[in-house]
């Protein structure tokens, strides 16, 4: 199969359709999809077209999206909790944007490389994730095994293959690395309510200050902070992010969309709606 031809699928498993699709009830992505790759006289319920337009991804075209479904299901469910771990996506750090976080005791980065993706900035990419987190792991498939563990040698990057059957297998472990830690980075990842939070836990005030200077001075505040108690205290603060109202029935959502749900408040305000139109 010509990969290209495909591109159509990385809108078809995306918040937008989604969104409209419980909304309207219809979408063109959607109906097109159905067209080209089920046919219309499939006669299917919405639940069993995604479960199958999800099947021809595991089988012809394993996008960012499957990576980050599969992670989603085999590691925060199916190890973690959602009462105990978060997860973070396309969190900016530096000039980079980590693919997925998981957040419970430690904060650990998975950088995703399908193969229709590009290894060139892998190497920035790491380096970038280094300076505000000390575990970093590659995600990619068998046939870039080689590739990745040479790119890796000698580093304390981990490296997780999706295999053929789309199991998770570790081939190398990630080692701590806090040696790249930079407080500007760390600082900028926040939002502003999150470094106000830890100005005043550990100095009891906000500076007083004009607006002009305020970012500045909340940063000189950070800035003294002992390195690794900064870092947890920044872990604590983003474990707060995307902590899901929905928790008590998101493992009934169906696998193929969890991905999604979780990461939407809109939809997860939804769900009763979502039920419905999976059901038609």
């Amino acid at each position: 199969m010509i990969l290209s031809n495909h591109l159509i699928l990385n809108r078809f498993f995306s918040q937008s359709t989604l969104v409209e699709l419980i909304d309207k009830g219809s979408n063109s992505v959607f109906n097109t999809c159905i067209d080209q790759y089920l046919g219309r006289d499939s006669g299917a319920c919405n639940k069993l077209t995604i479960e199958n337009m999800y099947g021809f991804l595991r089988k012809h075209y394993r996008n960012e999206y499957f990576y980050k479904n599969t992670l989603f299901n085999k590691l925060l469910i199916g190890r973690h909790s959602l009462n105990t771990t978060t997860a973070i996506t396309e969190l900016p750090i530096h000039k980079s944007k980590a693919d997925f976080i998981l957040i419970n005791g430690k904060a650990v980065v998975y950088e995703i490389k399908t193969d229709l993706d590009s290894f060139d900035r892998l190497k920035h990419q790491i380096n970038d994730y280094y300076k505000a987190f000390p575990l970093v792991y590659l995600v990619t498939s068998e046939g870039n095994e080689l590739k990745a563990k040479e790119i890796l040698s000698g580093s304390n990057t981990g490296l997780i293959i999706l295999t053929k059957r789309n199991t998770l297998s570790e081939r190398k472990p990630a080692v701590t690395d806090f040696s790249l830690f930079d407080k500007k980075v760390m600082f900028n990842i926040l939002r502003k309510e999150e470094f106000e939070e830890i100005i005043k836990k550990v100095y009891g005030f906000l500076p007083d200050v004009t607006p002009v200077f305020y970012y500045r001075e909340c940063f000189a505040l950070l800035e003294q902070i002992e390195m690794k108690k900064l870092y947890e205290l920044i872990i604590m603060t983003l474990k707060k992010r995307n902590q899901v109202e929905v928790q008590e029935y998101l493992n009934y959502v169906p696998y193929e969309l969890r991905f999604l749900v979780y990461f939407s408040k809109s939809i997860q305000k939804k769900y009763k709606e979502l039920n419905e139109f999976l059901n038609k």
